[in-house]
């Protein structure tokens, strides 16, 4: 059956990929050579491609009122790089069945993958019941017992109950709220449903506005998003992939079922590559398409050159900023086998609170007070600017308020004066300002930094890691531990001069490699050479933003007696 390939696209399962579609008319039908992307091809009628994949290239945007286009309303076109964080507003219209939601909605193993649902209707299981209304988290497509299903979760009562929904469960399905925010990358990538638009909200413009922005000043309104696709497609016989608009008017046919795939060239992505089982490493790859990059490794990893691909694994990083008061600090992920050693810059603390969280029994924390606070009550010691504290530890006191006495949260301290030290306690709930008084002189190597003190932790580089040919930490005039986070890497170094090995990260590297049927000369890798990764600031707040998912909030400040 023939069809625009923007129509075989949008109908198109990325689960039934690849796909083999033969030109049947269009622009290209008398032979012309066509050029995209860097990428050149000659598309004729009767032309056989391969899809191995298909991406959102760019978003057509729409000003929404009220969650809805006006007809009047101007389309702008919108980089997937636009800056910006966006919240994204659940779809009205509903879904009939299942298999209509893994074949539109993204479901996978990442992170962004785990859409939320819920049913208008109750859901009666073998052994189960799913309430109408009660969110549905999807993780992961599988076969069940010969049946394709969705890996599903509810939540009752703070404990996790899971259970399978055939694709062939009908009902009628709504997306949830969703309170997370995203980038527009992000959104395209896993937030547009197929043959589906998407309306987000903006929730910040992470950039100042400027003449050259498509969207007014000063918008904080609703957009809605139409995407158009980039098909990534392989030639017969041909290892370069070529990329083309799927809005560009040529008509195909889908002969998948009666043609020999032999003669295509297979890429794969790095998380196809991760999501191989352990004894399948090491293995040889050539690099179909490369990174972009001029920083090592990325300039090694050019198209056409071969790598050994060792192992996979997860390793912790720590996520650091610039201690910059402009708008333009940096971002690092720093492994942990970072050979330079830092010395320690002062905290600044804005609540009593936050001086609790950051107290260690290694040394007392010494801090100054910036900022007065007159306490409410006669038990509890007023602060003012220039006062010096020693702080001790957490506890309950005593107040008298409105007459009868309560007990509230306090922080024990010992006031430094001229020759002596005074006991005091100052409410947990206390809205001031502190900055730590540094005594220790000593240079800490990052390892010891995470044993010995609570994140956030700000230093400044004393001494240089020598291995790294240019070290951009030590230029900072000062950095902030943020926190410890796991990503997932490979391990790989050049096949034919294997001198050193570098860890590449798997979800932020845009890579394409052909597996090759060749030996592994070394299985033992070589020397691991350092790479402090510098990330966007998109990239820095998804990294944030994931990562706290997963740990458990402090407490909240205690609230001021009311």
């Amino acid at each position: 059956m023939t069809s625009t390939l923007e129509k075989f696209i949008h109908s198109l399962d990325l689960r039934a990929l690849p796909r083999v579609l033969q030109i049947q008319s269009g622009i290209y039908s008398q032979g012309s050579v066509y050029e995209t992307l860097g990428n050149e091809c000659s598309l004729s009628t009767e032309d056989v491609i391969k899809v191995i994949g298909f991406k959102i290239n760019k978003l057509i945007a729409s000003i929404c009122e009220n969650n809805e286009v006006s007809q009047f309303s101007a389309k702008v076109e919108l980089p997937l790089n636009f800056p910006g964080l966006y919240k994204v507003v659940a779809d009205k219209t509903p879904y009939v069945c299942i298999e209509e939601i893994a074949r539109k909605v993204s479901i996978g193993p990442t992170r962004f993958g785990h859409p939320c649902f819920y049913s208008a209707e109750d859901i009666k299981l073998a052994n189960f019941t799913i309430k109408h209304g009660e969110q549905i988290t999807l993780n992961s497509v599988e076969e069940v017992h010969g049946t394709m299903a969705v890996n599903c979760v509810v939540v009752r009562n703070n404990q996790s109950h899971s259970f399978t929904l055939p694709l062939s469960q009908e009902g009628e399905f709504y997306e949830c709220e969703d309170n997370q925010i995203y980038t527009l990358k992000e959104i395209a990538e896993w937030k547009i449903p197929k043959s589906r638009n998407r309306i987000v909200k903006l929730s910040n413009t992470l950039h100042k506005w400027d003449s050259s922005s498509p969207l007014p000043e000063n918008f904080d309104g609703c957009l809605s998003l139409m995407p158009v696709y980039e098909v990534q497609a392989v030639m017969k016989f041909q290892k370069d992939i070529v990329h083309i608009l799927s809005d560009l008017d040529v008509e195909v046919k889908d002969v998948t079922d009666c043609y020999d795939t032999s003669s295509f060239l297979q890429p794969l992505s790095l998380e196809d590559i991760f999501e191989r089982t352990s004894k399948e490493f090491p293995m040889v790859a050539e690099i179909v398409e490369g990174p972009s990059g001029s920083k090592k490794p990325y300039n090694l990893l050019s198209t056409g050159k071969e790598i050994v691909i060792y192992k996979k694994y997860q390793a912790a990083r720590i996520l650091a900023s610039e201690m910059r008061s402009d708008s333009s600090k940096r971002h690092y992920l720093i492994p942990m086998s970072y050979k330079g050693k830092f010395k320690r810059r002062p905290r600044e603390f804005p609540t009593a609170y936050d001086l609790e969280i950051a107290r260690s029994e290694k040394e007392h924390l010494h801090v100054v007070a910036t900022k007065a606070f007159t306490s409410p009550h006669k038990e509890l010691f007023s602060v003012s600017v220039g006062d010096q504290f020693l702080v001790q530890h957490h506890q309950t006191s005593e107040v008298l308020y409105e007459g009868r006495k309560r007990l509230i949260d306090v922080l024990a301290c010992e006031q430094i004066l001229s020759d002596s030290y005074k006991k005091v306690l100052l409410p947990m709930y206390m809205e001031g300002g502190f900055v730590e008084v540094i005594h220790d002189k000593k240079q800490y190597h990052l390892s010891e930094i995470c044993k010995e003190f609570h994140l956030p932790f700000n230093v400044k580089v004393s001494v240089r890691d020598l291995s790294i040919e240019k070290d951009v930490l030590a230029a900072a005039p000062g950095l902030q531990f943020e926190e410890e986070i796991t990503d997932s890497y490979l391990l790989i170094s050049s096949a034919s001069s294997p001198v050193e090995s570098w860890e590449i990260p798997v979800y932020r590297l845009n890579m394409l490699v052909h597996l090759l049927s060749k030996d592994v000369q070394t299985v033992v890798p070589p020397v691991t050479r350092t790479t402090v990764e510098e990330v966007s600031e998109e990239e820095y707040y998804t990294l944030r933003r994931y990562e706290n998912l997963t740990l458990h909030p402090p407490p909240r400040p205690p609230k001021k007696p009311t």
